[in-house]
C-alpha cells in the first residue's frame, strides 16, 4: 500500500489491475496519520542516502579477497544521471563469468580449478573492472552536478557549451566491450 494524499486515498498495485480505496471514517484518518509518521520515521533513518561515493575507495580498496568479490552496486554505487547502473552490473556479470570460465577451462579440459585459480580469476576480474567503475562513478557525479546546478555560471556553460560534451560522455559510458566470451 502506498499513501497517495491527504484525502486518505490508498493505491493498491497488483500485476493484474490497479484500484483505489477511499477511506472516509475517523479510524481510517487515524490509521493514515500513524502510517505517515511510521514511514517518515523509517525514511529519516536510511543510512545511505543517494549521494556521491568517492571513486578513491576503488583505487585504494579491495574489490576481491580470496575467493570472494563484489559486483554491481556493491562495487560501483553511482547516482542515476548516466543510467548505467544496471548495465554496469550486467557487464560485471559477463566479465566475472569470462574470468571464472577461463580458470575452469585453463588446460582445455573441464576440471576443478581450486581455490588458487579462482582467487587469480577474481583478481583478474577486479583489475579489469576497477577503472571502469571509477570512470562510471566520476562521470555520473560530474554529469549530475552539471545538470542539477543552479549556479548561474554553470547553467550558462551547460546551456551554451557543455550539452554536447555531456551527450558524448553519456554515449561513451554506454559503449563498453566486455571482451571475447
Amino acid at each position: 500500500l502506498l499513501l497517495l494524499d491527504e484525502q486518505q486515498q490508498w493505491r493498491i498495485n497488483s500485476l493484474i489491475n490497479l484500484s483505489r480505496v477511499v477511506c472516509t471514517d475517523g479510524d481510517a484518518e487515524e490509521s493514515v496519520a500513524k502510517m505517515r509518521s511510521y514511514v517518515l520515521a523509517k525514511a529519516a533513518r536510511i543510512p545511505a542516502p543517494l549521494r556521491f561515493r568517492s571513486p578513491l575507495a576503488l583505487v585504494r580498496g579491495s574489490i576481491s579477497r580470496g575467493n570472494v568479490c563484489v559486483a554491481g552496486d556493491a562495487f560501483h554505487p553511482t547516482t542515476p544521471e548516466l543510467g548505467q547502473g544496471g548495465c554496469a552490473a550486467l557487464e560485471d556479470g559477463v566479465v566475472l563469468a569470462r574470468c571464472l570460465s577461463e580458470a575452469f577451462l585453463a588446460d582445455g579440459a573441464e576440471h576443478d580449478p581450486g581455490y588458487e585459480a579462482v582467487t587469480v580469476a577474481l583478481e583478474k576480474y577486479a583489475e579489469e573492472r576497477r577503472w571502469r567503475g571509477i570512470r562510471l562513478i566520476t562521470a555520473a557525479y560530474v554529469v549530475g552536478f552539471i545538470q542539477q546546478s543552479t549556479n548561474p555560471v554553470i547553467k550558462f556553460l551547460r546551456e551554451k557549451f557543455l550539452s554536447g560534451l555531456l551527450a558524448k560522455t553519456m554515449i561513451a559510458m554506454a559503449d563498453y566491450d566486455c571482451g571475447k566470451l
